[in-house]
């Protein structure tokens, strides 16, 4: 199958599962098509049983998608520039010590939390998992997508400051949370043991390369932008901007997703009071919300498909069961301990911890990192890799469809 038949077929899925999440379900988007696109390859997998074929040109179809290099090198950039757009400088200026501390703290307390534990999971079920991989799904899970939730927060009635707290959190914390599973990952192709130094070391020269280079890229887009009055040259120019910076943030070794928010905060603030007309703002901003419409509805289309080549016995599904209270543990300690001990110089409405923990849902960035994990290394196979799939999907799933659903009544309940 080309990649062009590919691509139609999932923009094909994404616009008719769309379409009837909006007249039927009425459910927010994304959480609509993760549900309809599960039920569907659920079905596929019930109806497979008695026709076999069916099912598998289906598995055929969704292994020739490689989830892991469209996500990671493909849609994550377009997604985190779109997001970092619109988020104002102000707000995050006011919030910045939270957000930072959320977004890096955060992650390494979560990522050690849940390592530590999942072992402990595993360890208890009879599962084999070497403590490195434990230590990869912590950080694979680390990261949250506010894309579902900032919807609900918004229809009932949250305060602007957690939006902000929120947004702004998950749009760094998926650069630092992928700076840090690419460092560990590193070590298990490298046969070395992580130390504490070797993992700083190595994600404080992602993350601080991703900022520097972020602020090189955006500053020479907004030249650029000032020195032309046309909107389509000015669009074209961000996406040249997000494809090309990404690109070259990678070959740099620096964090690409770091990179890429820095860049579209520079845009989408600087640019547009000092650099841009309002014709090209309007323009500017149409174009980035139907990209990131478009991309996160093929997202959660293909994490949704996904079920369809996942390996699952009676023990992961108990693994990923009691793993979804470990994460969420996890960020209730990651979020909680940070908020309480900030609480002291600055004030926070009473709740913020309670719907930052419930409200901090996993997405496909995770399943992307976790079929990320080589099969084989130095020739040798890796079975942690199914496991570590199987209870990051079981994870993920729970997050998007429960919590993501939920979250909305207990805020309002909460206030």
């Amino acid at each position: 199958m080309r990649l062009f038949d590919l691509v139609a077929v999932l923009l094909v899925l994404a616009a008719g599962f769309s379409y009837l999440n909006h007249r039927l379900l009425k459910l927010p988007s994304t959480i609509g098509l993760m549900a309809l696109t599960l039920a569907a390859s659920i079905l596929l997998v019930v109806v497979g049983q008695f026709i076999p074929g069916l099912r598998t040109q289906a598995e055929g179809f969704v292994r020739r998608i490689d989830f892991s290099e469209a996500v990671l090198h493909g849609m994550l950039g377009f997604l985190l520039f779109a997001g970092a757009l619109h988020i104002k400088l102000h707000d995050l200026a006011r919030w910045r010590t939270p957000i930072a501390v959320l977004a890096t703290a955060g992650v390494v307390i979560s990522t050690l939390l849940v390592g530590g534990l999942s072992w402990l999971v595993f360890s208890m079920l009879g599962i084999e998992v070497r403590p490195i991989y434990c230590f990869l799904f912590g950080s694979l899970i680390a990261p949250t997508d506010p894309i579902a939730v900032l919807g609900l927060l918004k229809q009932f009635g949250a305060p602007k400051a957690l939006e902000v707290k929120i947004a702004g959190e998950s749009l760094f914390n998926d650069g630092v949370a992928v700076a840090v599973f690419l460092g560990l990952l590193a070590f298990t192709t490298e046969h070395e043991t992580p130390t504490f130094v070797s993992v700083t070391t190595h994600f404080l020269r992602d993350a601080g390369g991703g900022i520097v280079f972020g602020l090189a890229i955006g500053w020479v887009a907004f030249r650029l932008f000032k020195s032309v009055d046309n909107y389509q040259v000015e669009v074209l120019l961000s996406l040249a901007l997000v494809a090309g910076g990404y690109a070259a943030a990678e070959y740099l070794h620096v964090s690409a997703p770091i990179a890429m928010v820095v860049a579209g905060l520079l845009v989408g603030n600087q640019g547009r009071s000092l650099a841009m007309s309002s014709t090209t703002v309007e323009r500017l901003d149409d174009f980035w919300e139907i990209i990131d419409e478009i991309l996160n509805a093929v997202l959660f289309v293909l994490l949704g498909l996904e079920v369809l080549i996942l390996t699952f016995t009676g023990r992961l599904l108990f693994a990923g069961l009691l793993l979804i209270i470990v994460v969420l543990a996890a960020r209730f300690v990651a979020v909680g301990l940070p908020i309480t001990v900030m609480r002291r110089w600055r004030a926070f409405e009473p709740y913020t911890i309670r719907i930052m923990t419930w409200g901090g849902l996993r997405g496909g960035l995770s399943v992307a990192m976790a079929l990320s994990i080589p099969a084989m290394v130095a020739g040798k196979s890796v079975p942690e890799r199914d496991v570590i799939l199987a209870v990051t999907y079981v994870v993920v799933s729970f997050s998007i469809l429960v919590q993501g659903l939920t979250v909305g009544p207990l805020v309002r309940r909460w206030k």
